[in-house]
């Protein structure tokens, strides 16, 4: 109780001084009492307030950085009390460290710790908001500074992971303050489930990479950071299904370019300003969308030649031109971001303008066919979730023998038989042996010197395939029954001698096939 009482006196001593004693000694009191607090404390502190200057206008982007890198470490593991927000410019649920509460973290095997502040302005009802940094006194000059710059890089890199990703499209007003028109973007296409060739998997997926941490490469080299994709091939070949699958890979924004809607050069390189860093710039169709080759071609007849080598074939007004396009991909215009990626697609690469795919604007050609066995396989567990079936050896034999279906053919037939299993593999089996009498139909078509190919000119392995897989097809299901989920095996007869041909069969249809050329495969 004494010791209480002497307490209370204290206190009230120390209300009669502030009443008393002029405010500005007090204030250098306090000054005083703060730098001996900070002379024998063994830890220096750094204030980080939410707003630069005291208008409360400009926001600290430290500030925001520190918010960010909170959540990318889960401050819930060291922190008693969080307040938790959901943005609809983010996929997730945000956390912000409560008002006077600390959360510790390590760096370079130093404790440090942030502390969230918040008090309020008198005779107002705003609040300064500010994040105090705790950190060892005796390394500050060298802790500091780094620990900042990777506090900043590490919440970059979370705002580009955890941030709403959008599609933008062109209005038709790319004059006016905005040209995009956008939507969430939500394409589930990832590279896990694309239906692609193995080898073309790691080779996009690595130049993505590549491309995505080369900041440092390309400004060393004095190039814009951007990177070219042509993407080709038939329809349903799975070219928009790749660039959904490249805009989640990256974590990008996806512009979708619609040029008949670009009244002239102007408002392209109006909407190119528009676009955001870490964006994919998509022109679909690009040799229906506008007719810039034989533009060209009749421009070039009535000026120099000059003009066919470089590409400019002059700008007409009221109207994208292919000099206009081509400053955009890869003018003075194209540098004023970064880490964009343009991607054009077509379905005749023939009918593009050489001058559009060039490297240093096109860097990357990627020829997209007819499923391959790899891709058939990815379809295969994204529609029915098999792993593996008795018929994949069939699939494959097909395949090599010249059946050509594209994913889309490939993925609908498994879509519409998806509640069973047998039956869907079944149907693609059909499918592809059709694909191959029509191949054969072609072959019997062609011409030797003017007069048509004789049925008996055909090799006749193609022929004695189709049966073989007609008899395999008329087996009935209550000969398979399931294995471990996902997978089907056939039970072992008693005549083993006839699936035994059936296996030298199909060995045989292998030894004798050969790959198709037309088929999917790396950057050509």
């Amino acid at each position: 109780m004494e010791i209480l009482s002497q307490m209370w006196s204290f206190l009230g001593l120390l209300t009669v001084l502030q009443n008393v004693l002029p405010s500005q000694l007090l204030s250098l009191l306090h000054s005083f009492y703060e730098s001996l607090q900070d002379f024998f404390s063994p830890y220096s502190y750094f204030e980080i307030p939410e707003f630069n200057g005291h208008y409360g206008v400009d926001v600290n982007d430290l500030y925001r950085h520190v918010n960010l890198y909170l959540n990318s470490v889960d401050p819930s593991a060291t922190c008693r009390r969080l307040t938790l927000t959901l943005s609809k410019t983010s996929n997730r649920i945000s956390f912000t460290i409560a008002p006077n509460h600390t959360v510790h973290d390590s760096f370079n095997g130093h404790r440090v710790s942030w502390t969230h502040h918040l008090e309020t302005v008198q005779d107002s009802i705003e609040e300064k908001r500010s994040f105090s940094l705790k950190l060892p006194k005796r390394h500050r000059r060298t802790l500091l500074p780094s620990y900042l710059e990777f506090v900043s890089t590490r919440a970059e890199e979370f705002e580009r992971v955890s941030r709403e990703r959008r599609l933008y499209t062109n209005n038709g007003h790319g004059s006016y303050e905005s040209g995009w028109v956008s939507v969430p973007f939500r394409h589930p296409s990832t590279f896990d489930t694309l239906a692609l060739e193995l080898e073309l998997k790691e080779q996009i997926t690595e130049d993505l990479t590549a491309f995505a941490n080369g900041r440092e490469f390309y400004h060393r080299v004095g190039r814009s950071w951007k990177r070219g994709y042509l993407l080709y091939g038939p329809p349903g070949s799975g070219k928009s299904s790749l660039i959904a699958a490249m805009a989640n890979f990256l974590c990008y924004d996806v512009y979708d370019l619609e040029l008949t809607k670009v009244s002239d050069n102007s408002e392209l390189r109006a909407l190119l300003i528009q676009t955001t860093n870490r964006s994919i710039i998509v022109i679909e169709d690009i040799d229906c969308s506008l007719d810039l080759t034989t533009d060209r071609l009749l421009k070039t007849k009535k000026s120099s030649p000059s003009i066919m080598e470089n590409g400019d074939g002059g700008e007409e007004n009221g109207r994208v031109t292919l000099s206009g396009l081509l400053n955009f991909t890869d003018g003075l215009w194209s540098c004023c971001g970064e880490e964009r990626i343009i991607v054009f697609t077509t379905n005749h690469r023939d009918n593009v303008d050489p001058a559009l795919v060039r490297c240093g604007r096109m860097d990357v050609h990627v020829r997209l066919g007819t499923c391959g066995i790899h891709a058939f396989k990815a379809l295969a567990m994204n529609y029915l979730g098999l792993e593996w079936h008795v018929l994949f050896h069939v699939v494959e034999s097909c395949i090599r023998a010249g059946g050509a279906l594209t994913p889309a053919q490939i993925g609908e037939i498994l879509l519409r038989n998806r509640r069973d299993a047998d039956v869907a593999i079944k149907a693609v089996v059909s499918a592809l042996q059709e694909s191959i009498s029509l191949r054969r139909d072609r072959n019997l078509n062609l011409t030797t010197e003017g007069r048509p190919q004789p049925p008996e000119a055909l090799p006749d392995y193609a022929a004695r395939s189709l049966e073989s897989i007609d008899r395999m097809l008329l087996e009935s299901p209550e000969n398979w029954e399931s294995s471990p989920p996902g997978k089907v095996r056939v039970k072992r007869r008693k005549e083993g001698s006839t699936w035994d041909r059936k296996v030298k069969f199909l060995m045989r249809l292998k030894s004798l096939t050969k790959s198709d050329p037309g088929r999917s495969g790396p950057r050509a």
